[in-house]
This record gives structure tokens, sequence and C-alpha cells, in this order.
């Protein structure tokens, strides 16, 4: 099976201080992969590095395009690697806001990105805008309401709709659940795990908390001060890990 997304020897740098460096991996369709570490490992760079919002030193991020095939995204054109943005990738931002337009309805947002592929017919957007509503847990009732009148956890859901509405294969997630209360957090999860098995996403998420990798992530890499410490199948690392910063974060020693 062809990797949907390769990555080999990926470095960012700031000056002397370093973002990441020699990270590699395969990513195939389907799958979901976690990274985890404590503030300042380089897991929130290594993400933006890969979802294009960093422009990263050297290496190369591999993507397996549905027209051309495997193409490093690092030398597609601006025009490219935004349309790649707006079709096969999406990225959930850890606060919702800098993911959404605020003063645009609910409705809208997710229209937003039907339009941004080429949808015109009003009624159509509308409707397929109420239909993922439905599906991220909104009522339709608010599909006119705008942003800044929901809940933190509403509006994340909403996030996720127009980020899935186009049915993207990869999508990069930034503590998806960060900032928001247990119960919040528990429902948002659910609903994410769904949607990643019912759509068949493949999916890299980045967090702090454990708890959801372990029911989100297929595979599991623990970076440190840039570096990738350990890697290997969630459950395997998380009841038997290797290497000593893991062993750690297991054991809650280190404030992630």
């Amino acid at each position: 099976m062809t990797p949907l997304l390769s990555v080999r020897d990926l470095r960012k740098t700031y000056g002397h201080r370093i973002g990441c460096a020699d990270v590699g991996f395969d990513l195939y369709p389907g799958e979901v992969l976690g990274i985890v570490g404590e503030s300042g490992s380089g897991k929130s760079t290594l993400l933006s590095c890969l979802a294009g919002h960093l422009e990263p030193d050297q290496g190369e991020v591999v993507f397996d395009t549905r027209a051309d095939g495997p193409r490093d995204t690092r030398r597609m054109s601006e025009p490219e690697r935004r349309m790649l943005g707006r079709t096969d990738w999406a990225f959930v931002h850890q606060h919702a806001r800098d993911g959404l337009r605020m003063g645009v309805s609910a409705g809208g947002n997710v229209g937003e990105r039907l339009m941004a592929v080429g949808a015109r017919n009003y009624g159509n957007i509308r409707n397929e805008a109420i239909d993922w509503l439905g599906r991220v847990e909104i009522d339709e009732t608010r599909v006119d309401d705008r942003p800044s009148a929901f809940s933190g956890g509403m509006q994340q859901r909403l996030q996720i709709a127009r980020n899935l509405v186009t049915g993207p294969r990869l999508v990069f997630m930034d503590e998806p659940t960060g900032g928001l209360d247990v119960s919040v957090q528990a429902r948002l999860l659910d609903l994410l795990r769904g949607l990643v098995r019912d759509m068949g996403l493949s999916a890299i998420i980045v967090t702090h908390d454990l708890a959801v990798v372990r029911l989100l992530a297929h595979r599991l890499m623990v970076m440190k001060s840039g570096h990738v410490v350990e890697h290997g199948l969630t459950d395997q690392v998380l009841d038997d890990p290797q290497h000593s910063y893991t062993q750690l974060l297991v054991s809650s020693i280190l404030q992630v």
C-alpha cells in the first residue's frame, strides 16, 4: 500500500534552538498518528511544518495526490498548496476562533468551504451545511446563528464541520480538546472517533493528553527537545514505554 503521507528528514530551527529535527515516518490511508510531548517538545512546530504553515529548513513532505500520485508538497506552487488545503487537507485548531469566521453564520462557515471547491447552488450548499451541523450535533435551527453565540464546545464542533464537509483525506488536529470542560471533551472525542471511523480519515493529532491519543490514535510518536524519542503502536507505547522520557510522561511525573 502506498503511504498517504511520507515524511523524511524534516528539520526546523529557530536560530540555535531546534524546533524539530530528523523526523521521518509514513502515514497510511485510514491511519491516525498521535504526537505527544511536554510544552516546547517540538510537536506543534512539527505539525505546522507538515501542514505547510511553517517552512522547514530541510526534508520532504510527500503526499499521495489524487491526480498526480506522490508529490513533495514543499515543491508545489502556492496555488497548488492552497487548493490542497481546501480539498484533501484540513486543519482543526485548538482555539476554534482561529479556524472560524466569527462574523459569518454557522451555515455560512460550512458553506464557504464548499464554495471554495466550486459549489455554487445556494440551496444545495445550505442543505449540505444543515446536514453537517446535524452530524456534529448542532441543531439545524442554529444554522443562521453566528459562532460567537455558541459555547466553546459548539464552536469546536462547528470548526470540525467546516473542515470535513469537503471530504478531506488528511486532517491535522492541534490540541482539538484543549481548554474544554471534561464532559465536553468526552462528547467531542466520541464525535471525532465516529467521524474518523465512518469517513475513513487519516489524521495527525498533536496533544498533551495521553487519554486523547489512546482513544483516537493507532500509532504514537513521543517528542522531546525537537526529536522523536519513541514511536510505535499506541497501546504498546503507553502500556510498555521503553524510553525514560516516555515513562515519565506515562507516569505523569512531567507537567505537560
